[in-house]
């Protein structure tokens, strides 16, 4: 692991630089070395100021930080006036949900709520960087009149723009790349959250992006009863 008062090692291979800021101790290691097994580069800090030290002096590719930091502040007045700033992964308690939508929003952020689910941090730790990498910035995904902005993550049918949430954004784009195959709700459990949610969580989730896209028609989400959703114009 790379500790505090390291400087990350050079990038070997491609690896992408991680930087993860939590103040409690277990929660730094647990995360650590966790992407450090899935081969990332990894870097620490414990408080807002020394991420921002650390920050100043080296581009990382995603910071995964926590919410609960008491000197969160001095990294929002950073983001407010740099260019170059790398995508974030949030960790927010359950119960601090409004401070977390607070904190969001700009392209290249999304969020896991706490106790930490390793699988979920480490999906969406791919999906961030894979969207919000450099050679991705300017891909803009389509299927008709639906258009999916991977350098935003916003998404529009026709000139109407769609107020996604993180969790629905992740499923219109997995259904989108997907356009035409039936997902199971395995699949789709497994993409929008990295673990299966019994009940009727993905029901839910479904039902409320279906409501948003398919406004205009053709209807593009579709569901084949007892198999799982398509996304794709119906046969006439």
């Amino acid at each position: 692991m790379v500790s505090s008062s390291d400087e990350p090692a050079p990038v070997q291979d491609g690896g992408q630089h991680i930087l993860v800021v939590a103040g409690d101790p277990a929660t730094v290691e647990l995360l650590s070395t966790t992407l450090e097994l899935a081969g990332y580069l990894v870097a620490v800090a414990y408080s807002g100021t020394e991420a921002l030290s650390r920050l100043g002096g080296f581009r990382f590719d995603l910071v995964v930080l926590d919410l609960t930091l008491p000197d969160l502040d001095v990294l929002a007045r950073r983001h407010r006036v740099t260019g170059e700033r790398p995508a974030v992964l949030f960790l927010a308690p359950a119960d601090s949900l409004g401070m977390l939508l607070t904190a969001m929003g700009r392209a290249g952020q999304d969020y896991v709520t706490t106790p930490l689910r390793i699988a979920e941090v480490l999906v969406r730790v791919q999906v961030l960087l894979r969207a919000w990498s450099p050679a991705r910035r300017l891909r803009v995904l389509s299927y008709g009149d639906l258009a999916l902005d991977d350098a935003s993550c916003e998404a529009r049918r026709g000139p109407r723009p769609l107020e996604l949430t993180p969790a629905e954004y992740r499923l219109l784009r997995h259904l989108l790349v997907n356009s035409g195959k039936v997902l199971s709700k395995e699949q789709i459990a497994g993409h929008v959250w990295g673990e299966y949610r019994g009940g009727n969580a993905i029901e839910q989730l479904v039902s409320r992006l279906r409501r948003k896209v398919n406004q205009e028609r053709p209807a593009l989400i579709h569901t084949r009863r007892g198999f799982g959703y398509w996304l794709g114009s119906p046969t006439p």
